[in-house]
This record gives structure tokens, sequence and C-alpha cells, in this order.
């Protein structure tokens, strides 16, 4: 039994899904069970299994992503990225993601089904694959409608994000291409990572661990004015004898509110 630890990345899971492969046709491994994938350490370490760290490799991952999408299509593999970027923790089962990719990878590239693995739902990792894909591309759906961006002194549009999986690729390609002429950030706070997009370029991914928060709160005067005027309106067409927090709650979960300004205040 082998067990390969990889960083809880894409490209760290990619890189581990091309080694794994990789040693299982060197070794001649005939069966798939007798290889693993994790992406976090094992506290309990297994008696007569080895474990292999692996380390991140761009052009290895490129390599997985291109074999990807041209042998089993783009669905699939937009469907293993949304696992790939959802969150370990939470209620999902016990099957680690990054094997969960890897089994379904093996499985769709084994198979004469292909990409239509995916249909496999009695299989415990293509589940695992399907409801992670889910939690992370339901949670980026709602940003898309809740994320607010705040213009900063140096025009700079700004938004803050709290999510529970790493939703932040998602919502930088979709503003990429709904504000090409606009240069904006979005930071995703508990990741300490920020989308970085400059007017009529593509977007970077970049680490903001260091990033200087006190220019977040110089806003223009425009902003200013626009949000004192927004929180107006948001106060004066309030019906105080139908307020219904366990609506508005269902409506806008209390994890976004913090990111929201009438509801911040």
């Amino acid at each position: 039994m082998y067990t390969f630890i990889c960083e809880d990345s894409i490209d760290g899971i990619f890189t581990g899904v091309y080694d794994a492969w990789s040693f299982k046709i060197d070794k001649r491994i005939t069966c798939q069970e007798d290889i693993h994938l994790s992406c976090k350490d094992s506290e309990n370490y297994q008696l007569f299994e080895q474990y292999v760290t692996v380390d991140k490799d761009f052009d290895k991952a490129a390599k997985v992503s291109q074999t990807l999408q041209e042998k089993l299509g783009y669905e699939f593999y937009e469907t293993i990225i949304s696992a790939a970027l959802a969150t370990c923790a939470g209620k999902y089962s016990s099957v680690d993601k990054a094997d969960a990719v890897y089994q379904t990878i093996a499985l769709a590239l084994r198979s004469k089904e292909g990409a239509r693995v995916l249909q496999y739902l009695k299989n415990p990792y293509v589940y695992r694959i399907f409801e992670l894909s889910r939690a992370a591309g339901s949670e980026a759906h709602h940003l898309m409608g809740f994320l607010r961006f705040e213009e900063l002194k140096n025009g700079v549009l700004f938004a803050r994000i709290h999510p529970k999986n790493n939703a932040l690729p998602y919502l930088a390609e979709h503003f990429t291409d709904r504000f090409p002429c606009e240069n904006f950030l979005i930071y995703d706070e508990n990741r300490k990572l920020a989308a970085v997009h400059k007017a009529g370029a593509n977007y970077m991914l970049v680490d903001a661990s260091d990033i200087n928060e006190a220019m977040f709160h110089s806003l223009s005067d425009k902003e200013e004015a626009f949000q004192k005027l927004w929180l107006t309106f948001f106060e004066n067409i309030e019906i105080r004898a139908r307020k219904n927090p366990k609506l508005q709650a269902a409506n806008i979960p209390k994890r976004f509110w913090q990111d929201t300004v009438e509801l911040r205040t």
C-alpha cells in the first residue's frame, strides 16, 4: 500500500495524481486500491504502508489538466476542479478529497464509460466528488450575487469575502468577464489570497498574507456618498412590523453579512 501526500491546492493535487499514476505504471501495480492520495499528513500512520511526499510541480499539473480536458471533456474537468477547490472539513464523508480526485480520474481513464463515471454515485469516491463539487459551486454561485465592490481612493474596485470553500477562482473568472475594463481586487480573508485584475488583462491569484489592510478602508468620496444613500434607502424601506430575521438569514446566509454594507453596520 502506498499513500502519496500532496499540497491542498489544484496544482498540488494534480501533481499528486501525476506522480501516483506514473508510480502505478512504473511498478506495474494492478490493484488501484493499493495506491492512495491525500492532501493532509496522516496523524496515524498505518503499519506496512509507505508514504511518499509530493512536491508541487506546475508542469505535471498542467499535463494532468490537459489530459482531463482532451480525454474526458471540459465538463468532467470542471467538476474535478470544483471538488479540488472545496474544503476538506465539514459534513462530508471520510473519503479524502485528494484521493477522491485521483480514484475518480483513474476510474474514468480506464473505463469505457469515460466521463460518464460521474454518474456512478454508489461509488464512494465519485459520490465524494459530487458532494464537494456541489458545495463549492453553490457557494460560488451565492457569492456572485452577494459580493459587493467598493471603490477605493485609487479607483480600484475592492471586495472582501470569507467563503468556506475556495471560491476565488470562480469569482475572478466571472468578474473578469463582467468587468473587463475595470481594475479590481477580490480578497479572500480566510485563505489570505487575492484575485487581482488589471483593466484589459486577465486576472492573477496572488498570496495576500502580508497585504496592507489600511488601504482597503480608504474609500473614494463618490463611494462614501453612494454608501450613505444606499443605507438611507435600506433603512427607510424597512417595515418594522414585518421584520423577519429568519427569512432574511435564509435569503442571505449570515456568514455573508460581514461583507455586506447594509448588514454589517
